[in-house]
């Protein structure tokens, strides 16, 4: 029965390797090429995200976003702001009919000049698509999302049957497990690094997968958050004044389709009252037909990473409408929020995510040892079959 059951495992893992060796080592590229993402773009672009500080007052979000759009056709959709003086701007526009974004622009925030866009942006946007879409047509909903599910799904089938199926006699031997053994050649090296590294990185991969699938299926989200999200998970209301004295009605709906030049300001001057030096930098994005409130993303720690405030202001007068802070979730909810972060091993600081991606360079190992175990063994097959027939009837 053991017998059988390793047979088994052992075919699914090679028919579902082979079949999926290169999608899987096209998104382990893919998302190892994004790990330092942000430390890339920071170096790339130093000279437009840092500024020279100045006594002078900067400018406020409304003012910053007029002086962009007199000389830019394309519609801004959110301005962040940051709590250092020497930080640039940014502002990122939206979505063109096709879905396609574009390229995001730095301004300085003492005198609303232009700095420019910054390079590699586009380069890494490409990248995340093809990471998580393929690059087919709809993006996040179209079938490029099903498919990296699906694979991703497949990947966990492959790494329970790996454990299994390398299970030694003696499980508590570390050698065995870790240790490579690089003596050998052709058909057992590429064996034993293939069964070593895929111990070595299970966990890893375990991690990512469990991360990834957020994105891919709206029913493993809606499980995730089931399972360590508090039930209703409703943002804390805000009863506040808003900035100049009026008090505002939290559940006071927006009635009008455009933005008034002030609305901005007015959010921001609630943030800033709400939540005083509780932040390092923000993200006001302007409503939207989906959603007719300022929604506000308040980073606590620079770089930004997923421990941040999530705000809304009333559209119309920028007073706050409610407010979901880090510090008020529960250790189940900052894993919810932390998800990218857990996904490439942010979490850990740089050396977790060193770890993740060479982890996920480590993939392409798997895909070529594993299609030249499969050639081996067909070869083997074919010098018994052939071995077989050469015998003499009676021998």
């Amino acid at each position: 029965m053991r017998a059988a059951v390793k047979a088994t495992l052992f075919q699914l893992h090679s028919i579902v390797g082979l079949a999926l060796a290169l999608l899987l080592t096209l998104i382990a590229v893919t998302g190892a090429m994004m790990s330092f993402e942000d430390e890339i773009l920071a170096g790339l672009n130093a000279r437009l995200m840092r500024v020279e500080p100045r006594a002078t007052a900067r400018l406020l979000p409304d003012e910053l976003i007029g002086r962009v759009q007199a000389a830019n056709d394309n519609p801004v959709a959110s301005i962040t702001l940051s709590r250092d003086p020497a930080a640039a701007v940014r502002i990122r526009f939206a979505r063109n009919e096709d879905r396609s974004r574009p390229s995001s622009l730095y301004v300085d925030p003492y005198d609303g000049r232009v700095l420019g866009h910054p390079a590699g942006e586009e380069f890494f946007a490409t990248v995340r698509k093809l990471h998580r879409w393929l690059l087919l047509p709809g993006d996040g909903k179209g079938y490029g999302r099903l498919i990296t599910g699906i694979a991703a799904l497949a990947l966990i089938a492959m790494l329970i049957s790996g454990l299994v199926l390398r299970w030694p006699h003696r499980p508590g031997s570390l050698k065995i497990w870790l240790k490579p053994n690089l003596r050998l050649h052709g058909r057992g090296l590429h064996r034993s690094l293939h069964s070593v590294v895929g111990t070595w990185a299970m966990l890893i991969y375990l991690v990512m997968v469990l991360t990834g699938l957020w994105w891919s299926f709206d029913w493993y989200k809606a499980g995730a958050t089931w399972l360590f999200a508090r039930a209703p998970a409703a943002a804390e209301p805000m009863p506040a004044k808003a900035p100049g004295g009026k008090a505002a009605r939290a559940e006071r709906p927006v009635t009008s389709a455009a933005t008034p030049a002030a609305q901005l300001d007015r959010a921001w001057a609630s943030l800033l009252q709400e939540r005083g030096d509780a932040f390092a930098s923000a993200r006001l994005t302007l409503p939207s037909g989906a959603e007719p409130a300022i929604r506000v993303r308040a980073w606590l720690s620079e770089p930004a990473d997923g421990r941040h405030d999530d705000l809304k202001f009333d559209a119309a007068t920028g007073a706050p409408l409610s407010r979901e802070l880090y510090a008020g979730k529960t250790t189940g909810e900052r894993l919810l929020a932390r998800v990218l972060d857990i996904h490439r091993g942010a979490f850990l600081g740089w050396p977790g995510k060193l770890l993740f991606m060479l982890a996920a360079l480590a993939m392409p190992l798997f895909a070529v040892t594993g299609l030249l175990l499969y050639l081996s063994r067909r070869r083997h097959q074919r010098m018994t079959r052939a071995a077989v027939a050469r015998l003499v009837p009676g021998e």
